[in-house]
C-alpha cells in the first residue's frame, strides 16, 4: 500500500508532534502573544516556539499580526483554515480526557529499563511508582518468574 498519499499522515505532519497540538489548543478561539504562549507551555523554548509558529503560519493554520509599535507587538491566532481543525482538536481533547481517566496517566512513552528483563519497546507510564502495574505487565512478570524457576 502506498502511504505517500495518506490524508492522516498529511494531517499528522502538519499538526502533529510534541508542541503543535498544545499550541493549537491554546490558540483555539483566542488571540495570544508570543510570550503568553511560551508561559502556557512549559518546556517549550523560544527557538522551538518560533519554528512551530512559522511552520503553522506557512501551512495557513496560524495568522501572525505584527503591530507597528515600540517594542513591536506580535499576536497569533488561528486562520479560517486553522479554525477548521476545531472538531479534530475537540475530539483529540475528549479522547485524551477519557484515556487519562481510564488509565490514570498523563503520558506513556517507550523507555528502556536495563536489567529488569524489559524490552526497549516496553511502555512505562509516567505514574507514581506506588500504583499497581497494569494487569498485562503483571501477568507477563508472573510468566517470566515461573519460567526461571523451572
Amino acid at each position: 500500500m502506498d502511504h505517500s498519499n495518506c490524508p492522516v499522515k498529511l494531517t499528522a505532519s502538519i499538526i502533529g508532534g510534541k508542541w503543535k497540538p498544545p499550541l493549537l489548543f491554546h490558540l483555539d478561539g483566542r488571540t495570544r502573544r508570543f510570550c503568553e504562549l511560551q508561559r502556557l507551555i512549559p518546556g517549550l523554548t523560544k527557538k522551538m516556539l518560533t519554528q512551530h509558529l512559522r511552520e503553522l503560519e506557512r501551512d495557513g493554520i496560524v495568522h501572525r499580526k505584527v503591530y507597528a509599535e515600540v517594542p513591536p507587538r506580535v499576536e497569533y491566532s488561528l486562520t479560517r483554515h486553522g479554525e477548521s481543525l476545531k472538531p479534530i482538536l475537540k475530539l483529540m481533547s475528549a479522547w485524551g480526557t477519557r484515556h487519562r481517566s481510564r488509565y490514570g496517566l498523563t503520558t506513556a512513552r517507550p523507555q528502556k529499563r536495563e536489567g529488569h528483563g524489559h524490552s526497549a519497546d516496553t511502555v512505562v507510564p509516567d505514574a507514581p511508582l506506588n500504583l499497581p502495574l497494569p494487569r498485562l505487565v503483571a501477568a507477563g512478570e508472573e510468566i517470566r518468574a515461573s519460567k526461571t524457576s523451572l
